[in-house]
């Protein structure tokens, strides 16, 4: 059994890549029960957790578990521990012991690229994205890869982040302009791709300005009573997300306006892997949304694609 190390998985990896792994993945047939996470602590402020993701493809089992403390972040620790078993499919032989963590990184900036390319106009120029944490980086790289970005507006309560990251994006992608702003009607309006990867828990910004043919993809809850966008957002969209069943136990995004009586679970159109069977074609004046909590085949075909790429 081998033993890859969060500096292989990075120096193995490039976006193309994995987003092609992803999108041909999503084609087969794979198993994929719902992800477990469980609370470590009953009480209310304290969201120490630990959760555990199995799948499996024709060619291997994965599973992947990973554990959960924000309180690290105050500690000088890391806030999420992670690693990915990969076994034989045909044998169960153990395969290889995978560091979890920065598959995670790859593999939730490219399914929220992926879903981009599906949902997101063509002609996509403006990205607004909220964030400034460890995932920033890896999604703005992400969706300028599938896209034709030329500019990008960072906002972040982190202000001391968001100027590190712009500073680290400015000298990566010479030719997109970057910048960092505020959630007001203006900038919201101006956007053609809105990226929210936060631990917000009210949301960012107000639906009522999302310009026709806006795509947003919200990635950063995974509690039933918080969200990253309004009921407005969700309401007036064509929605989508990467498993309806973890959806539809975790994010507050999609419960909340069902609780409030706006939607029901049938406004769920697709998710990211039944998109290509429907051969869904936008019309140029629909707002698009992608909520995803995440899903172990997308960590199960990024494992998959490093093993391959390392041995």
């Amino acid at each position: 059994m081998h033993i890859i190390s969060e500096q292989q998985v990075h120096s193995s990896l490039h976006f193309d890549g994995v987003i092609s792994a992803l999108r041909n993945g999503f084609k087969k047939p794979a198993g994929t029960p719902p992800r477990h996470v469980y609370s470590l602590n009953e009480c209310d402020s304290n969201h120490d957790a630990f959760a555990v993701l199995p799948a499996w493809n024709d060619e291997v089992i994965a599973v992947k578990s990973f554990t959960y403390f924000p309180s690290n972040m105050t500690r000088g620790l890391k806030s999420l521990y992670s690693k990915i078993m990969l076994f034989d499919r045909t044998h169960g032989e153990p395969l290889g012991l995978i560091d979890g963590t920065s598959v995670t990184l790859w593999r939730t900036a490219g399914v929220s690229a992926l879903a981009s390319a599906y949902l997101s106009r063509s002609d996509s120029k403006h990205l607004v994205f909220f964030g400034s944490g460890n995932l920033a980086l890896y999604m703005i790289e992400a969706h300028v890869s599938v896209r034709a970005i030329n500019k990008v507006t960072l906002i972040a309560r982190n202000k001391t982040k968001a100027k590190s990251l712009l500073l680290t994006l400015t000298s990566k992608f010479t030719h997109i302009q970057f910048c960092i702003g505020i959630a007001d009607e203006a900038t919201i309006a101006s956007a053609d791709i809105i990226s929210c990867a936060t631990g917000a828990h009210s949301p960012l910004f107000n639906g009522h300005w999302l310009k026709p043919g806006c795509h947003v993809d919200l990635i950063g809850n995974h509690h039933k009573d918080a969200r990253e966008c309004d009921t407005v957002t969700i309401s007036c969209a064509k929605l989508f997300v990467d498993s309806k069943v973890n959806v539809l136990n975790e994010a507050g995004e999609v419960l909340l306006p069902i609780a409030e009586g706006a939607i029901s679970q049938s406004h769920i159109i697709a998710e990211l892997s039944e998109i290509h069977q429907l051969n869904f074609t936008r019309m140029a004046e629909d707002i698009t949304v992608f909520k995803s909590v995440g899903m172990a085949l997308s960590d199960l075909l990024i494992a998959q694609l490093v093993y391959r790429l390392v041995l």
